[in-house]
C-alpha cells in the first residue's frame, strides 16, 4: 500500500505545524522546507482546515496552526480524509473490476484484510506520537543541506 503525494503533504504539513505551535507557519516556508510545490500544498492545506486539522488566518501576519490539540488528531482518520480510496487493486473496487475470477478467488479477501491492518494501526497514533521527538525533528528541518537527486 502506498499513499498518495496528497496524504504524504498532509501528514508533512501536520507534523511541521505541529513542532512550531508558538507561531503561525505560512505555505511558503513549508513548501521551502520540505521543497514542494507551493500550489500542490496550498490544496493540501485547503483540505486539512477543511477537515479542522490545521485554522489558516489570512493577511499579512496571516498563516496556518493547529486546528485542535496534536493528542486529538488521529493519523488514521486523517489518512482517510486525505486518500481518495483504498483500492490497492481493481478488484477492491467494485465499479471498476472486470476480473473473470471474483468470485472463487481469495485474493480479494486477503487484500481486504490487509488494508483493514494497515488502518488499525495508523489508528493507534496521533500526532501527538509522531511530534514525541520535536526537538530532533525541529533541528532537522531547520538545517540547511544538500540533497543530491541522482
Amino acid at each position: 500500500m502506498q499513499l498518495t503525494r496528497y496524504t504524504d503533504y498532509g501528514l508533512r504539513v501536520l507534523m511541521y505545524v505541529g513542532i512550531h505551535t508558538e507561531r503561525m507557519v505560512t505555505i511558503a516556508e513549508i513548501a521551502s522546507v520540505f521543497d514542494m510545490s507551493h500550489n500542490h500544498l496550498m490544496k493540501v492545506v485547503q483540505e486539512l482546515s477543511a477537515k479542522g486539522y490545521v485554522k489558516s488566518t489570512r493577511g499579512k501576519h496571516g498563516g496556518i496552526e493547529l486546528g485542535r490539540p496534536p493528542e486529538e488528531i488521529n493519523i488514521g482518520e486523517v489518512v482517510r480524509h486525505m486518500e481518495s480510496n483504498f483500492h490497492v487493486v481493481e478488484c477492491l473496487d467494485p465499479g471498476r473490476s472486470l476480473c473473470r475470477i471474483i468470485p472463487g478467488c481469495t485474493l480479494k479477501k486477503v487484500l481486504q484484510e490487509a488494508v483493514s491492518a494497515f488502518q488499525e494501526v495508523l489508528n493507534r497514533y496521533t500526532l501527538a506520537d509522531l511530534l514525541k521527538n520535536r526537538a530532533v525533528l525541529n533541528r532537522l528541518l531547520t538545517e540547511r543541506r544538500v540533497v543530491s537527486r541522482a
